[in-house]
């Protein structure tokens, strides 16, 4: 009962955060919904971009991925710093120069209005469908997985467990974000960042423990302990970084969901800490995520038949009552902190993007509210049956490390944005037309390449896709780039400083752990 108890006073605290101040009336203006007024600081950049970005598949598929690749996952963790540190130099203060409230506005600028409509459309639906559906499937998944003898009152079958769980989370999330915006989602995703991670780091260290210290990990797991696996390797070779290097621009610079808190940054100063502070808080969590995979894999006798397992038998075998409960607030933290923040970036670009553009341009601020809380509405239902259609794929195919199927799903799509970004910044006035032709072509690109080409790992892939999308975009476009010079911006030396060291970092850690 006493874990019960904690989650309860959980939901209780997370929604009475939320809806404290929240306003319903039409004094409301669209730059406090969607952007809190353009106030936030750096901690809170910091703080609400990492929780946004961990979710409930990081503690169970990405220590379930560990658990059979060992120390080569941490890379989709700590390569993040590549990724933020390029939006913090690079794309972050052309975004706010311009003072955009989507990351459509920047790409209309640059690319015209055919391009942006295409770019927000599609990351509306993949936002709405996959990205929300994999944070409720993961949540309800994990939350079963770990206390599914003591949530049998919901029902006594499992898939219908999980199914009623992603409905409650789902509605909760949204119900919250409806009525407070970006404002409560900032505020609820600090709560919810001390929560995941008091949570993550009882794991760690109850991992650490039952196999005698960090020390043993070397000694006990050395093959598991390498950042980087052999090039044939059929999910994490050493070649995936290539992929993954466009792939973190995608997610870090040109995602909606964790540049929205940036671009509602009080200076360039404050978004730029912010997110420098966010690539440390990174390396944290590929730890807290990562090392107790591993130290799994050598305390237990019986091979996993499920990865994904990996998280729910350590908490059922290694942690007491008490502590479960906070555990589960973690997952519950993981998962509401990233649905939150997506349902508001998809409020956001419905109403500033389609709405106020294409449907209502005389709309009052209160017409922009509105029509981004009924977007809410609607994404809350199409995230509800992604979310199913995910928790029914898991079950058909319960063997494998499922993180790695959701991304080649995303990637499908990420790839052509990659492509829009980075023409975007890269380009100046490029011809529309093949910019348009080099987005779209990344589709059909990637589908070719996996039916000619299956041996090829996803990451690998989309590397040689974005790069066909780029050669075009800039083949044609040869007398309009960028001058490197314009490209780099900081808002003091310190800063810069800062930037380096955190750059050289990444370097080291990938020479230690080769």
């Amino acid at each position: 009962m006493i874990d019960f108890f904690i989650v309860l006073v959980y939901f209780i605290l997370i929604f009475v955060t939320a809806i404290s101040g929240a306003k319903l009336t039409k004094s409301i203006t669209s730059d406090e919904y969607f952007l809190s007024g353009r106030s936030l600081k750096w901690p809170s950049i910091a703080l609400s971009t990492i929780a946004t970005n961990v979710q409930g598949y990081q503690f169970l598929g990405m220590m379930g991925s560990a658990y059979l690749f060992g120390l080569a996952q941490a890379n989709l963790e700590i390569n993040a710093m590549q990724g933020l540190l390029i939006a913090a130099f690079v794309f972050v203060p052309v975004f706010l120069k311009h003072k955009i409230t989507t990351i459509t506005q920047f790409i209309k600028l640059k690319l015209g209005s055919r391009i942006a409509l295409c770019y927000s459309l599609v990351s509306i639906v993949l936002f709405s469908t996959i990205t929300l559906g994999a944070a409720l499937f993961w949540g309800a998944y994990a939350a079963d997985m770990v206390f599914g003898d003591l949530l049998t009152f919901i029902s006594s079958n499992q898939i219908y467990r999980i199914s009623i769980l992603i409905i409650i989370l789902g509605l909760f999330s949204a119900v919250y974000t409806y009525l407070g915006g970006l404002s409560a989602v900032v505020k609820t995703d600090v709560i919810q960042f001390f929560v995941l991670m008091s949570g993550g780091i009882i794991i760690l260290f109850v991992s650490v423990y039952q196999i005698g210290g960090w020390s043993q990990l070397f000694i006990l797991t050395p093959e598991k302990m390498h950042l980087h696996l052999p090039a044939n390797h059929e999910k994490l070779p050493w070649t995936h970084m290539f992929g993954l290097f466009f792939l973190n621009i995608n997610y870090w610079c040109a995602n909606q969901t964790i540049m929205q808190r940036s671009i509602a940054a009080k200076s360039l100063k404050h978004a730029q800490t912010g997110l420098m502070v966010g690539g440390v808080l990174k390396y944290f969590m590929a730890v807290v995520i990562i090392i107790p995979g591993i130290a799994l894999y050598s305390i237990i006798d019986q091979p996993l038949v499920d990865p994904d397992m990996a998280f729910p038998y350590i908490v059922k075998n290694f942690i007491p009552v008490g502590l479960r409960g906070l555990i589960l607030c973690g997952l519950f933290a993981s998962l509401m902190s990233t649905v939150d923040s997506t349902f508001n970036s998809i409020a956001t670009m419905w109403s500033v993007d389609i709405y106020s553009v294409y449907i209502n341009k005389k709309a009052t601020d209160f017409e922009k509210v509105q029509s981004g809380r009924r977007a809410i509405i609607f994404s809350l239902f199409t995230a509800l049956l992604m979310g199913l259609f995910l928790l029914f794929l898991k079950f058909e195919n319960p063997g494998s490390a499922f993180t790695h199927t959701l991304n080649e799903l995303r990637y499908y799509i990420n790839c052509g944005i990659v492509v829009l970004i980075c023409s975007a910044i890269l380009l100046i006035k490029p011809k529309h037309s093949f910019i348009l032709f080099a987005f779209v072509i990344t589709l059909p690109a990637n589908i070719v390449i996996q039916l000619l080409f299956p041996e090829i790992n996803y990451f690998v892939r989309a590397f040689f896709v974005i790069i066909l999308g780029l050669i075009i975009a800039i083949l044609f476009n040869k007398n309009k780039i960028v001058n490197r010079a314009e490209l780099i911006s900081y808002d003091s030396d310190f800063i810069k400083k800062s930037g380096i060291v955190l750059a050289f970092s990444l370097i080291a850690l990938h020479i230690i752990f080769h």
